[in-house]
């Protein structure tokens, strides 16, 4: 599955019919937690039930400071946000009122009206942490959004079990997606200099080290994909940076998508 990941889910709401829609992540550092469950219940109605819920820790400092928002003493601390943040989210979504004092945030019986569309709408948590992130995706998240290395990805689903295990959870009901970012061409070389290209105009570095970043043929990128297939992942978020890559988007539908569904 391809999902809306960039500009305003309210306006893609309007431009679509089947795509679900939500941020791959919000932040919890940028608002309240009781805020943002109004605002993904406002998206579920427009969508006519099509919204998901997705939170991590933050992490780009840079942008924090620019804003004038409260980054916390480390990561560590944003976790603990995070997880209070999603005790917050998760009865407020299923249309329970809410009274919470805890170390970050407050809420004072609070009720959403009218509640979301859906039943359950699905909470996407992102990151890899195996101590923290991956234990508040096995208490609360429907949907776990990676970026771990294939490598390390066994060792990840592992620790994510025990979790569940901890926490009476059964872990088939947590659906893995994976995010990376794609350019496909068929001259290897040629794909690479888009991606490139596109990590630049996003003032990101193409030196630097990431797993993430995947280009080649439309064979080499559904061998890459397929082997996260392999070890029960079903939807892929791609990062597709601005200036979109048409060639890449329609590779990856018409092309790449189909060697996955025959495996």
């Amino acid at each position: 599955a391809l999902r809306a990941s960039a500009g305003s889910p309210r306006a893609w709401a309007m431009a679509t019919s089947r795509t679900r829609l939500g941020l791959l992540v919000g932040a919890t550092t940028f608002r309240n937690p009781a805020v943002v469950a109004k605002m993904v219940a406002t998206i579920d109605h427009i969508s006519g039930g099509r919204a998901i819920l997705g939170l991590g820790g933050g992490w780009h400092v840079r942008e924090h400071a620019a804003f004038g928002l409260e980054f916390g003493r480390g990561f560590g601390d944003r976790l603990d946000w995070l997880e209070e943040a999603l005790q917050v989210v998760r009865p407020l979504l299923a249309g329970e009122e809410v009274d919470h004092t805890g170390p970050h945030y407050r809420v004072d019986h609070l009720r959403l009206a009218p509640p979301p569309v859906q039943d359950r709408i699905p909470i996407m948590v992102g990151g890899t942490g195996e101590r923290k992130t991956l234990r508040s995706v096995a208490r609360h998240a429907d949907m776990w959004n990676s970026q771990a290395t294939l490598a390390e990805t066994p060792h990840k689903l592992d620790v994510l079990r025990a979790h569940c295990a901890d926490v009476g959870r059964d872990p088939a009901t947590i659906e893995l997606t994976y995010n990376c970012r794609i350019a496909i061409r068929d001259d290897p070389a040629e794909a690479r200099a888009v991606l490139d290209a596109q990590l630049r105009a996003n003032t990101l570095d193409p030196a630097a080290p990431d797993e993430s970043n995947w280009s080649g043929s439309v064979d080499q990128i559904a061998q890459r994909l397929g082997a996260f297939v392999d070890l029960g992942f079903r939807t892929f978020t791609i990062e597709e940076l601005a200036p979109f890559d048409d060639e890449t988007i329609e590779r990856l539908i018409g092309e790449v998508r189909p060697l996955l569904e025959a495996r």
